[in-house]
């Protein structure tokens, strides 16, 4: 990568997404995702029983027995691994992962390996963690109140102030993060807004989810939340392609930029999604261990795993953004 000042979108899509990105050389991330950081994907196989439910319940909404499964930055396919085992017999599923890595040796055939989501297909679209790492524009307060863009120095992630902010990007900063006192920073959401309403806008009929780090309006952190991952530590954020680079998602935001045939839009955290989904944090009746010991192990081990993907202050705290596209059920 060159040395040379950049905005902060520019700079993140190469050290992200460039030919020797972070999450497109195999050399850089062996590992994929997975050797970084920790999703609910990673943390338990109840993540990926809930989505099955999710997706088991759709098609019977849909009143269907074939349906997609599209899982958007899909990694090394681990969260479509995890729900195709967990399906019930009788569904006919077409998953399709979306991600710029090349596809992973040893994945499950059935799974197509694409770049971007499919057009037109009915099902379940689900975005877990994907939103947080398209790039974003960065916007900090000069001395004297004007909001202007953060450039970068890709080699060393040093930051100076360039022109201010104007256009379409001033305007998402006036309706979604007002920004007035000097030094106030925010990520400017709209690269998101557009990549979310064109992800949900592929589907046909079904349900579009974005599960991610999340705040709304009247909530935004001050400073923004622009940071990177490394081997599972968090890192100054520097775009030379060494490490991941995320920052919060504006849901709300999000979930105003899809228009159309969508029948109902939900914000809600991923405590109360998993709850309605049948994944609980509570614990197996002490008389279990007496009657079926093995058992009891078990359902101890499972009640820990949920109460770390519902978490209040950890897991639980994910937003979860629900759009329904097409007609309600009934209709």
């Amino acid at each position: 990568m060159t040395d040379e000042w950049r905005g902060w979108r520019e700079a993140a899509q190469a050290a992200l997404y460039g030919y020797e990105g972070f999450y497109r050389s195999p050399l850089r991330s062996p590992e994929g995702p997975a050797g970084h950081f920790r999703t609910s994907v990673h943390a338990s196989p109840l993540f990926a029983a809930a989505v099955a439910r999710l997706l088991t319940g759709i098609a019977r909404e849909l009143d269907t027995g074939t349906v997609a499964l599209v899982d958007v930055g899909a990694g090394r396919g681990e969260l479509l691994t995890g729900v195709l085992a967990a399906l019930p017999e009788g569904l006919d599923v077409t998953p399709y992962a979306v991600e710029v890595a090349a596809r992973p040796t040893g994945l499950d055939p059935r799974i197509e390996w694409c770049a971007e989501p499919p057009a037109g297909v009915t099902g379940l679209l689900f975005a877990n963690e994907w939103l947080d790492n398209v790039p974003a524009e960065v916007a900090e307060v000069d001395a004297d109140g004007v909001p202007r863009y953060v450039q970068v120095r890709t080699s060393d992630g040093a930051e100076r102030l360039g022109d201010a902010v104007t256009g379409a990007d001033a305007a998402w900063l006036e309706r979604w993060w007002p920004l007035s006192a000097p030094g106030e920073r925010a990520e400017i959401g709209l690269s998101r807004d557009e990549a979310w309403a064109g992800a949900a806008g592929s589907l046909a009929a079904g349900l579009a989810v974005a599960v991610d780090y999340a705040h709304v309006r009247g909530a935004r952190p001050p400073f923004g939340t622009l940071t990177g991952f490394r081997g599972g530590r968090e890192v100054r954020p520097v775009p030379d392609g060494s490490c991941d680079l995320t920052a919060h998602v504006a849901l709300d935001a999000c979930a105003a930029a899809v228009s159309g045939a969508h029948a109902s839009t939900e914000l809600t955290d991923q405590r109360a999604a998993l709850h309605r989904l049948g994944v609980g944090g509570g614990r197996p009746p002490l008389g279990l261990a007496t009657t079926d010991p093995a058992g009891y192990v078990r359902a101890l081990a499972a009640a820990g795993e949920a109460a770390e993907l519902t978490a209040r202050g950890g897991l639980g705290d994910f937003g979860w953004l629900l759009h329904r596209v097409g007609p309600e059920p009934g209709r």
